[in-house]
C-alpha cells in the first residue's frame, strides 16, 4: 500500500514539473550569452542551434570578427567573434585566450537564411522580461542591431541582438576586409 502512495506522490510531482516546465518554456525570451565580458540576449525565435566549440578554419582577407569556417553537422558555417562583431572592451582580447571548455558556436534560425554561428564565451540560460527592472539607454556607438539595452534586478547591462537585422546589415553581409 505504501509504495502505491509513493507511486502517486512521484506522478504527482512530475505532472507539476511538466507543468510548470512547459509555463517557463513559453514566457522564456531570450538565450542569455557572454562574450568578450559583456551579457547579450538573444531572441529565442531568431536563435538556432546550440555547438560546442569546434575547429574553425580561418578565411584570409575578412574582417577581424570573421573568424572562418567550421563543419558542423555536415554543413559549412561561417564563425563569427560576437565580441568583435558588436565592439566594445570584451573584443579587443583574441578569441584564442578566451576559449574554454564553456565556449560555444549559437547559430542563427534557419528561417534567416544565413550558414553562420556566433561564438560565445559562455551561455547564461533562459532569460524573460520579469528578469529585467528598467529599459537602459543604447549606447550611442551600438550598431543597429542592438535593439535594447536592460538592466537586471542585480544591476547588469544586458544587450538584446536583433539577429534578424543582424542577417541583412551590409556590414555583416561583406566579409572581405
Amino acid at each position: 500500500m505504501a509504495n502505491r502512495q509513493s507511486l502517486k506522490d512521484l506522478q504527482e510531482r512530475l505532472a507539476q514539473r511538466l507543468s510548470a516546465a512547459k509555463t517557463e518554456a513559453v514566457t522564456a525570451s531570450w538565450l542569455a550569452v557572454e562574450a568578450g565580458g559583456q551579457r547579450f540576449l538573444l531572441p529565442l525565435v531568431q536563435s538556432g542551434e546550440i555547438f560546442p566549440w569546434s575547429a574553425v578554419q580561418e578565411v584570409p582577407y575578412t574582417k577581424p570578427w570573421y573568424l572562418g569556417v567550421a563543419s558542423l553537422r555536415g554543413g559549412l558555417h561561417g564563425v563569427i567573434d560576437l565580441a568583435r562583431l558588436v565592439g566594445g572592451s570584451g573584443g579587443e582580447t583574441p578569441h584564442t585566450e578566451r576559449i574554454t571548455s564553456e565556449s560555444r558556436l549559437v547559430s542563427f534560425h534557419h528561417a534567416l537564411g544565413i550558414n553562420a554561428v556566433m561564438l560565445i564565451d559562455r551561455l547564461l540560460g533562459l532569460k524573460n522580461p520579469a528578469n529585467f527592472s528598467t529599459l537602459a539607454q543604447v549606447p550611442e556607438d551600438a550598431p543597429t542591431y542592438v535593439s535594447r539595452c536592460l538592466l537586471d534586478m542585480q544591476g547588469q547591462t544586458w544587450l538584446e541582438i536583433d539577429l534578424q537585422g543582424l542577417s541583412t546589415e551590409p556590414e555583416f553581409l561583406a566579409i572581405a576586409a
